[in-house]
């Protein structure tokens, strides 16, 4: 599908508007509109979500959520409601691990929406992030016209700056998506950014817009679901902050995670989930450089069942506990005396669990 063209209202007039063949010989079905200064064209394919298909509370987000296999606690589920209620960005903050870039994918889904994902990183620049003009083929068109004989600059200039030279990047593609559905947009670890492309983002989160100097304001015309994540690494400026709804995310606590393992890894035997998420929470307990979250919890509960483990014991715990631990001071700090009374307390926790249920 072609998207729509924008210009800046400032550089034509109603009457070349309605006669400019640059513009209506690719949307002459479709329908224009001035507001704000923007000039949108906008095909009839274009459309939005009904809102009928949104959860309806908070209640349906939980049960939502968990339909596809994310047990969220209810500030969490109350933040996402109110974002998709109030059509507002979502700035999740927290340890790595502990699920925030799930909850787009899982978002994504529930909603059957795309997903775009712009993972950031240091130096990451508007080239990469919003858009790029395409300088090869821009040179091919130039050349082809100075090949016609008589060169109307002016003209070539308007040509070689119109929608079909540009390179849509992650934020302009979420802005103008292809089927005309506002997919949900991720940014990923905002922390690992330079400040002055949270500067660009401003008027991103505010008006679900981008500027272009040679085509003007872009704006959604339905906007994009937001989710922003950060592991703090560094802090965000405010203003970022100001034109999202915040959320740190926290570790789950034992009753959530436990549910979270039985979901994810369904081969572990029960005592062996209930042992691995009591160990993990003592674990955090502890004074790390880098707790492990529930990303590490999974990954070692795998790792026991791919070693056919029925049950913890210190010998298995120091042979895998790179899964669970990525530092090796961390490691270093599980001494066997540490992982033996972990070990016995985890046992200790599940097997009263298993006594409560009989």
């Amino acid at each position: 599908m072609i998207r729509p063209d924008v210009v800046p209202s400032n550089q034509i007039s109603s009457s070349q508007f309605r006669s400019s063949p640059l513009l209506l010989d690719r949307h002459s079905n479709g329908a224009s509109s001035l507001r704000d200064g923007i000039i949108q064209l906008r095909l009839p394919a274009i459309r939005t979500m009904p809102s009928s298909l949104l959860p309806d509370s908070v209640d349906a987000v939980v049960a939502l959520l968990e339909r596809y296999d994310y047990f969220a606690d209810r500030r969490l589920a109350t933040s996402v409601f109110l974002a998709l209620k109030m059509k507002r960005p979502l700035f999740l903050e927290g340890e790595a691990g502990v699920g925030k870039t799930e909850i787009a994918k899982v978002l994504a889904a529930a909603l059957s929406r795309s997903l775009v994902r712009l993972q950031c990183y240091e130096g990451l620049d508007t080239a990469s992030a919003v858009y790029e003009w395409n300088y090869p083929r821009q040179m091919i068109e130039i050349r082809l016209t100075e090949a016609q004989g008589k060169v109307d600059r002016e003209a070539l200039a308007t040509n070689i700056f119109s929608e079909r030279f540009l390179i849509r990047r992650p934020i302009l593609q979420a802005l103008q998506p292809d089927d005309g559905i506002a997919p949900v947009l991720l940014i990923d670890e905002l922390d690992r950014t330079d400040e002055p492309f949270e500067a660009y983002l401003l008027e991103v989160l505010a008006e679900y817009q981008v500027t272009i100097p040679e085509l003007g304001a872009i704006k959604a015309v339905s906007p994009p679901i937001v989710i922003i994540t950060s592991n703090r690494t560094r802090e965000i400026h405010d203003a970022i902050k100001r034109r999202c709804l915040y959320h740190w995310v926290d570790f789950p606590n034992a009753e959530r995670e436990l549910a979270i393992v039985r979901r994810k890894v369904p081969g572990a035997d029960a005592r062996l989930s209930r042992e691995v998420v009591a160990f993990t929470q003592r674990l955090r307990a502890m004074d790390l450089f880098k707790s492990p979250g529930i990303a590490e919890t999974l990954d070692w509960a795998e790792a026991l069942v791919a070693l056919d483990r029925m049950s913890l014991d210190p010998e298995t715990v120091a042979d895998t506990l790179g899964a669970l631990l990525k530092y090796q001071d961390d490691i270093g700090a599980v001494t066997p005396q540490i992982a033996a009374q972990l070990v016995a307390e985890a046992r200790t926790e599940a097997g009263k669990a298993v006594e409560a249920r009989v």
